[in-house]
């Protein structure tokens, strides 16, 4: 039986979306939703059946696929260890078949498939039929079912070969083997159907129209008093009659209120494309910041002339004007902007690779923005359109960039499949505020003259008045582009302004990667600490005194998989799941403390467990004027945060040889007051104590705890959204045993799932730096969702388990599909469960222990 989930709903209440409070909101082929427009989205995701490696006939429609797996996209073809650098993963065919039934209800509409991206060489069947071959891993393509002739009712099969294997016809090219990231394979983003009328606004890569085709938002004059806002619609007339159509335009604000509007009338002959220009002025606008991310919404409808609804969707725009003058800086709506310092971002997550979904988008580009990151240098491939989203919402400036990475072919035929990708990245994201710069050529690749020029002039066409960027030592960079990837040195070298595209490196060589900006978060407290430090050090060098130099992106804020190395990237402010290393911390406190964004506020982080193997310095991140360290509950310390005139804002803060473990182990060996062992840092502004935190050592390992890492979301029940979920060992206080070395075993009942088995470590997950995260994947169904986590080996001592309750909510869009994925919740481990003892029998038992030891330790020995 077809089932389209929820399509009830739209003859109940004339749309089809839904949004449950407090979550994102994201875009579907370029648009947000727009209610009762003539346009209609519906989750595709569902019900895939999948086979790696390659089918004979595997696009043909009588072909047996019952055996098959079935999945939802975004998907990836192998699920991975978090540390299987080294091409491990699998490269090659594999492929993707889904069977349904068009709806009677899409009668006299066009119907299109939207696919987001998938890895490589995609080549699409429709009812066994080859209707699209796409190259490329990184950027959209979709086929509308209408124009190869089904109808509402029909009975049909979509096919799809990716293949991920090493090519270098088209980019980025490079054999994954000497890649530094990895060529995850699969649909790994979002599938989508998407419904209008035969008179619609045009898919502006379909369209293929320099600087047109679709919605394309422009200004002409930004000031505080006021802005000018320019809206092309391109409309086509895919009817066979011709027709008068009402263009109409809606700007809101962020409340809903309406700003201004306009409408025109547009005349159609059949088959005809038109476009629709339209000024309009705004009195007193809010602009966009990073520290204050306005976004206003165009709300776009096209009408017949008898007005019915015919199209339409939502572009959300943020108000902004950008120069770069040379060695005058950068300026942002008229004004000197402060340096802009962020970071490199790969999509790839752990376990699933790139098939991320599009709440964890959302959540990285949040975690990236409240450890300071201001501007994002997407690596090396244009991203997710739902990070693009969140950037626009959260604040972030992003620089878009081709797919590419040290590699050129000299065939014409490669440089065509870029310039493709450039035209084609252009007019997806130009809309979005966040968007900075472009950077339209392929790094740290020598290529020729001709390739750098033409690729300016591609971006300039597509973009009028936009900005490229590249590296200073790529050809005919410094004398024609608007800002060159340099380092502060450079200052005074070039005209343009200067940006560094990767911080923080300190390799012995680039064979053998011995670095100490990269600690795995499994190494413990001291290897993070020294990376901090040193990432502390690269980041005080973005901060020179002259202008000219702008700002720079780190290499890299999350631990990441590569190709040509048998290491994970260990360089990351947090791990693969994102969990948090002291570097982010250090990050953070670079924060200025006045701001309301993000909501960082004042804050003072110590990087110390005060452990047996610490070190005797404590380090202290804070954006406060002065740290004060209390120790012991009585020994009290200051020191003003290092700043200097030119630096980083807020240098670490270190209280050197404060801390040893065998003076510390008198209060509670000796004294029996071991509560009283503690730091607690206070920071200080003009003064006064404005915030705080206390660290205390962990004891012995009683407890586990478990925690959702939602950045405030709910999970949706679309059967591919995921929520990290954290498992820490910590003692009777709650305080993280950072030592333990236990193996958590994971189980899940009511509507989610694990990903991931004991073959990749992900169920039972061994325990790092005192926590163990797992990954739990909704089903179709909301509901409710029971996590519970236990020792693996489980005893009288043994951590006691725990358990954690969400849950999900109902997906956004309609979903279409003819099967359910299977929800796979069994459990492989047989519990080797003990009776644990009461809280008063494990203190007896101690207590025992603990007199026995005493009377034969080192307290009775010093008393004879």
């Amino acid at each position: 039986m077809i089932r389209l989930l929820a399509y009830t709903l739209i003859c109940l209440f004339g749309s089809a979306f839904l949004t449950a409070a407090g979550q994102p909101d994201f875009s579907v082929g370029g648009f947000f939703y727009l209610k009762d427009s003539g346009r209609e989205i519906f989750n595709f995701n569902v019900g895939w059946r999948f086979m790696k490696g390659d089918v004979e006939g595997a696009e043909r429609v009588d072909l047996d696929d019952s055996k098959w797996d079935v999945i939802s996209t975004p998907h990836t073809v192998q699920l991975m260890p978090v540390e299987a650098s080294g091409s491990r993963n699998y490269q090659g065919p594999a492929w993707y078949r889904k069977h349904f039934t068009v709806n009677d209800s899409f009668r006299d509409k066009l119907v299109n498939l939207y696919f987001e991206a998938a890895m490589g060489r995609s080549v699409v069947y429709l009812n066994g039929k080859k209707v699209l071959e796409h190259f490329g891993g990184y950027l959209p393509f979709s086929v509308e079912l209408t124009a190869f002739g089904v109808k509402p009712g029909d009975r049909c099969l979509i096919a799809v070969m990716t293949d991920n294997s090493d090519d270098g016809n088209f980019p980025p090219g490079k054999k994954q083997a000497s890649l530094d990231f990895a060529y995850h394979g699969g649909i790994y983003r979002d599938v989508w159907m998407i419904t209008t009328s035969k008179i619609h606004l045009t898919d502006p890569n379909k369209a293929d129209k320099i600087a047109g085709g679709g919605i394309f938002v422009r200004y002409g004059e930004i000031s505080d008093k006021k802005a000018e806002v320019v809206i092309s619609a391109d409309i086509v007339n895919g009817s066979d009659k011709n027709a008068s159509v009402i263009v109409e335009n809606k700007i809101t604000d962020r409340d809903g209120n309406t700003v201004k509007s306009m409408s025109s009338r547009l005349f159609l002959k059949t088959l005809e494309s038109k476009q629709d220009t339209q000024k309009i002025m705004i009195a007193d606008p809010v602009l966009w910041y990073p520290d204050s991310p306005y976004l206003y919404k165009v709300e776009t409808r096209i009408f017949a002339s008898d007005g019915a609804p015919l199209d339409g969707g939502i572009t959300r725009i943020g108000i902004r004007k950008t120069e770069f003058k040379g060695k005058d800086g950068f300026w942002l709506n008229g004004k000197l902007a402060d340096r802009l310092i962020g970071g490199n971002r790969h999509q790839d997550y752990a376990y699933v690779g790139n098939a991320v979904p599009n709440s964890q988008h959302w959540r990285d580009a949040k975690k990236l923005r409240d450890a300071g990151c201001r501007v994002v240098r997407v690596a090396h491939y244009p991203q997710d359109p739902s990070f693009m989203d969140a950037c626009d919402e959260l604040g972030i400036f992003v620089i878009v960039a081709t797919p590419g990475w040290q590699y050129w072919n000299k065939d014409p035929r490669f440089a065509e499949h870029v310039y493709d990708d450039i035209r084609n990245m252009i007019r997806r994201d130009r809309n979005h505020a966040s968007v900075l710069m472009w950077e339209p050529v392929l790094n740290e690749t020598r290529f020729p003259l001709e390739f750098s020029l033409k690729a300016q002039e591609i971006t300039h066409a597509e973009y009028p008045g936009s900005s490229c960027v590249a590296d200073h030592h790529s050809a005919g960079v410094a004398g024609n582009y608007e800002v060159v990837y340099g380092w502060p040195k450079d200052a005074g070298n070039f005209k343009q302004c200067i940006f560094t595209r990767e911080f923080g490196e300190n390799v012995d060589d680039w064979y053998a990667h011995n670095t100490n900006n990269r600690a795995s978060r499994s190494w413990g407290e001291g290897p993070l600490l020294v990376q901090a430090l040193q990432l502390a050090k690269a980041y005080n060098e973005m901060y020179p005194e002259d202008r000219q130099f702008i700002g720079g992106a780190l290499w890299h804020p999350f631990d990441h998989q590569r190709g040509y190395h048998p290491d994970p990237y260990w360089g990351g402010l947090m791990d693969a799941f994102r969990q948090p290393k002291y570097s982010c911390y250090m990050f953070r406190s670079q924060v200025n403390a006045n701001l309301k964004y993000p909501d960082t506020g004042p804050m003072v982080f110590i990087a110390h467990e005060i452990s047996p193997f610490s070190s005797p310095d404590v380090t202290v991140f804070s954006n406060c004027d002065e740290v004060r360290l209390i120790m012991y509950g009585t020994d009290t310390l200051v020191r003003k945060v290092p700043r200097q005139k030119f630096g980083m804002p807020n240098p670490p803060v270190t209280f050197k040889n404060v801390y040893d473990f065998n003076k510390m182990r008198i209060y509670p060996y000796v004294e029996k007051d071991w509560q009283k062992v503690s730091f607690v840092a206070e920071g200080l502004i003009d003064g006064k104590v404005v915030c705080s935190a206390t660290k205390k050592p962990s004891r012995r390992s009683t407890k586990l705890r478990l925690s959702i890492d939602n950045e405030g979301q709910s999970l949706v029940a679309d059967g591919s959204d995921f929520i990290p979920v954290i498992c820490e060992v910590t003692d009777d206080e709650g305080n993280v045993k950072r030592l333990a070395r236990e193996q958590i075993f994971f189980t899940v009942t009511g509507e989610g799932e694990i990903i991931g088995d004991d073959i990749i470590g992900a169920n039972p997950r061994a325990v790092e730096f005192g926590s163990a995260p797992v990954l739990v994947r909704s089903t179709l169904d909301p509901g409710k969702i029971k996590v519970c986590a236990r020792a693996l080996f489980e005893g009288e001592h043994a951590p006691a388990p725990a358990d954690i309750e969400l849950e999900s909510i109902a997906s956004g869009y309609p979903l279409i599909y003819s099967e359910k994925p299977r929800i796979d919740q069994a459990s492989v481990y047989t519990s080797s469960y003990r009776r644990q003892l009461t809280e008063a029998e494990k203190q007896k038992t101690l207590n025992e222990v603990e007199l026995q030891q005493t009377e034969f330790g080192e307290k009775n020995t010093e008393k004879k």
